[in-house]
């Protein structure tokens, strides 16, 4: 995709599934990735993988819940250069009935998949705004546009992703600065292997499959594609949007 080659990019949740896929097309796309996770493991092993082929990466292990974690990271990561793009992937769930959650599983959620999200914004667009230019991906969730059974506070965090990207990407269009989200839809990822554990998780799996159109989940490769245009010049004229990638799970006109 045009304009993507040298470009600095951080991932956050780069270590596997999702975001490890996106780290590593934009690896392909001749950009340099920093990939921040929780997990330096899976960080290390996303960066061995781009290396191996060529690509420039370099892992930092951060919470995002941790605004200080966040700054310091951001800080080194901006020291050899202007940060161009960022994808906010990260995100963490467990499927429980809202009357059966309580105030610890409330906290957690947020923290990672709202709070996480807003300190990664907060700490890289002063940046962007100075160079004038900047591309932001959010990672939301069909479950934030339509809802989902079981992700109650999780759908409220990410549909509150894509209110909060649509009003930055107003807030900061005359900057030079474009915000858009992708929702995707239930997708093969470790996350979705530990709740479709066991017979019941194995009825949910299939249950999926047969609700989507095209028969299948996601897999974490569907998604580079999509993120990569977003930040590519490309799409230099499009803010604001919220795209599903749901295999036909959900048409929004």
């Amino acid at each position: 995709m045009r304009g993507l080659k040298g470009k600095r990019v951080i991932v956050t949740g780069g270590g596997s599934g999702i975001g490890r896929a996106i780290s590593t097309r934009f690896a392909e796309e001749g950009a340099e990735v920093a990939v921040f996770d929780l997990n330096e493991d899976g960080a290390r092993q996303t960066v061995g993988t781009i290396e191996d082929a060529g690509g420039r990466a370099r892992a930092y292990t951060v919470d995002i819940t941790d605004r200080k974690a966040v700054d310091a990271a951001v800080a080194e990561f901006e020291a050899g250069g202007p940060i161009d793009v960022l994808v906010n992937n990260a995100g963490w769930d467990e499927i429980k009935p809202f009357l059966e959650t309580d105030l610890d599983l409330w906290k957690k959620i947020i923290d990672i998949n709202l709070y996480g999200p807003l300190h990664m914004h907060h700490a890289v667009l002063p940046g962007m705004v100075r160079n004038g230019s900047g591309r932001v991906v959010n990672i939301s969730s069909d479950a934030g546009r339509v809802g989902s059974s079981g992700e109650a506070v999780y759908s409220a965090c990410k549909g509150g992703i894509i209110s909060f990207t649509k009003t930055v990407a107003r807030e900061l269009a005359r900057k030079g600065i474009q915000l858009n989200a992708v929702a995707p839809g239930p997708t093969d990822t470790p996350l979705f292997a530990e709740v479709a554990k066991g017979e019941a998780g194995e009825k949910i799996a299939e249950g999926l499959k047969r609700a989507i159109p095209m028969k299948r989940l996601a897999q974490p490769t569907d998604y580079p594609g999509i993120v990569c245009f977003l930040a590519s010049d490309d799409a230099g004229f499009i803010t604001g949007q919220i795209i599903s990638v749901s295999g036909g799970l959900s048409m929004h006109g």
